[in-house]
């Protein structure tokens, strides 16, 4: 997840650098789509990989009350949300791999009474 500056146009060193490496794997997927095959992708030889295996680590995400969702209907659903990706500085905004998200209190934030 990178954090981001909503009063800013320029962003900080990480969040450009993750940037440019989202970009390059776009371009990649777009380019396979095509049939270019991945040896011709790769920047020189690439690494070999020996004895590997598909391993998963803990990816950040957002679970809270879903309203307005597109996809899951009902109001105040709990969800938890794809991988987190962006968060506004503010925590008013978060960009997930699928959306985003308008941010209300966050958890443990005594409700309002009028």
């Amino acid at each position: 997840m990178v954090t981001f500056n909503l009063r800013k146009q320029q962003q900080d060193d990480l969040f450009e650098a993750d940037l440019a490496r989202l970009s390059a794997l776009v371009a990649d997927m777009e380019a396979v789509k095509e049939g270019v095959p991945p040896k011709s992708l790769s920047d020189g030889p690439a690494p070999v990989l020996d004895r590997w295996m598909i391993a998963q680590r803990a990816i950040p995400c957002l679970a809270g009350l879903s309203s307005g969702h597109p996809k899951l209907a009902c109001e105040q659903r709990m969800i938890a949300t794809s991988d987190l990706w962006l968060l506004s500085d503010d925590r008013s905004w978060a960009r997930t791999l699928s959306r985003w998200y308008r941010l209300g209190r966050p958890a443990g934030h005594a409700p309002d009474h009028s």
